[in-house]
């Protein structure tokens, strides 16, 4: 399905952009600079990330945000991106296919 490799691949030139921004600032810094998730979207919509925790911890289930969610925000942007383009752009491979039946 070609738009499920789109997704992935546009997951993954973000991933890439991400990973080039913390080498730059890390660079700028003269130290390492990784930025996580969590501050990359607190820096873009600070007030999205609490509705996303209430709505979670309200309607969802309260155990998914605190172990495994809050794991997620503080993984890196570009590994999170990353692994989620490359799991999308392998699962949505072009496949050849094998035609089933009786040779003559």
């Amino acid at each position: 399905m070609i738009v499920g490799r789109i997704i992935g691949w546009l997951f993954f030139i973000i991933a890439l952009v991400a990973l080039g921004a913390d080498i730059v600032a890390s660079l700028a810094a003269r130290e390492i600079d990784i930025t996580s998730l969590g501050q990359q979207w607190f820096e873009i919509n600070g007030a999205s990330i609490g509705l996303a925790q209430a709505v979670i911890q309200r309607y969802i289930l309260p155990e998914l945000w605190d172990p495994i969610i809050v794991a997620v925000l503080l993984w890196p942007t570009w590994a999170v991106f990353g692994v989620i383009g490359l799991i999308l752009i392998y699962a949505f491979r072009q496949r050849k296919w094998r035609r089933s039946g009786l040779r003559n």
